[in-house]
């Protein structure tokens, strides 16, 4: 049976739960674990070990996993899958030059990011010289969905059902003194985001972080993703994100509006 919006369910004859397993050993690999065993692999994807040392193996002799004595970890071949998104959405070279113009025209670090389930997808990024987070932000960085303003200005874009769905998979957490961890604060600063068109996160996710996101349209109305700026709360005051970085960001939306069909 399918879901609402027309994708099987794993139940259904046509969904291969194969391909499914194998994803997800791929994606079980991030910062946080570059490297791991099978045991490691088997208890981070809930498999059992001869089941994940199987799809390790295939996907070791795919070329996408090298195997160094009890360790695994992805090989640059697996590079080719997010390169095959970025290049299919025409994201590198027609939304970078729009970031690198923010932070020109800032001073601040700009990103593009699209939702995937719980989480909010680096897919294009302008460094500036500022280090905000101690974790190093690229494209493919992966951040709770909840807690990043271009995760909430996404989920505000999103129908009831399935925002709802993704916040009853989402973990409350409080990484600071300042995050929401209540489901119904929560949505009310998603449905605030969707109703003004922009999204501010003050340092919810970490301290001293501060973060302000748009929605990005193509010229028919398909939602690209979403467009921040992020910056640090001790040298950039809110009233500096609403008075002269969120109308560079509009301008920047608009401008690639009229760019991308």
């Amino acid at each position: 049976m399918a879901s609402q919006d027309g994708a099987l369910t794993p139940d259904d004859r046509d969904f291969v739960a194969a391909l499914a397993s194998g994803l997800e050993v791929i994606m079980a690999f991030d910062q946080a674990n570059p490297r791991m065993t099978l045991s490691e692999v088997a208890t981070k994807t809930q498999m059992n070990r001869a089941k994940a040392r199987r799809f390790l193996l295939t996907l070791h002799a795919l070329g996408y996993v090298r195997k160094q004595e009890r360790y695994f970890e992805l090989s640059p071949k697996a590079l080719q899958l997010g390169y095959a998104f970025l290049s299919a959405n025409n994201y590198h070279n027609a939304i970078q030059k729009y970031l690198e113009d923010v932070t020109l025209e800032t001073g601040e670090s700009s990103s593009l990011g699209v939702l995937d389930g719980k989480d909010v997808i680096y897919v294009a990024r302008s460094a500036a010289k500022h280090r905000l987070m101690a974790i190093t932000l690229a494209v493919g960085t992966r951040l709770p969905t909840i807690y990043t303003s271009m995760g909430r200005m996404l989920l505000s874009t999103l129908d009831i059902e399935e925002r709802r769905r993704i916040l009853s998979e989402s973990d409350l957490v409080a990484h600071t003194s300042s995050s929401i961890t209540d489901i119904h604060q929560l949505e009310e600063a998603i449905d605030t985001a969707g109703k003004q068109g922009y999204c501010i996160v003050d340092q919810e996710l970490d301290s001293g972080l501060r973060s302000l996101a748009v929605p990005i349209f193509s010229g028919g109305g398909r939602l690209i993703g979403a467009m921040n700026v992020s910056t640090n709360s001790a040298r950039v005051p809110l009233e500096r994100l609403t008075d002269h970085i969120l109308p560079c960001l509009q301008q920047k939306a608009l401008e690639i509006k009229e760019t991308l069909i």
